[in-house]
């Protein structure tokens, strides 16, 4: 259960990166209401990594919980790069991307 609460956080964070560079390029009523989405997105994305490294009976070791929070949003935000903010897809971008997508099921595979 861990495991799934540590992924929606890291969803929560690529919102809240998302929703950062949405306040960034909008202005007025607009742009209040992207930091809103910010600051919950920012507030639930770490109680949920919180929850995940200390809560229920095999809470995530913090550095391997970090990684993959971490990576998730990372990935998280690169995607958003290119799908809403129109950002590049090169190769090394992509391969880069896939790099750190296996390093992060890596370390979900030899963490205990």
């Amino acid at each position: 259960m861990n495991w799934i609460i540590l992924i929606i956080a890291g969803l929560f964070e690529t919102g809240f990166a998302t929703c950062l560079g949405k306040a960034q390029e909008t202005e007025g009523r607009e742009s209040v209401l992207w930091w809103i989405g910010f600051a919950a997105c920012l507030f639930i994305s770490m109680f949920m990594m919180y929850r995940a490294i200390s809560v229920g009976n095999n809470p995530i070791p913090i550095g391997t919980a970090y990684a993959v929070w971490t990576g998730i949003g990372a990935v998280g935000g690169v995607l958003a790069g290119i799908f809403i903010f129109n950002e590049p897809v090169t190769f090394w971008r992509m391969f880069f991307v896939f790099t750190l997508i296996a390093s992060v099921v890596g370390l979900k595979v030899v963490s205990s």
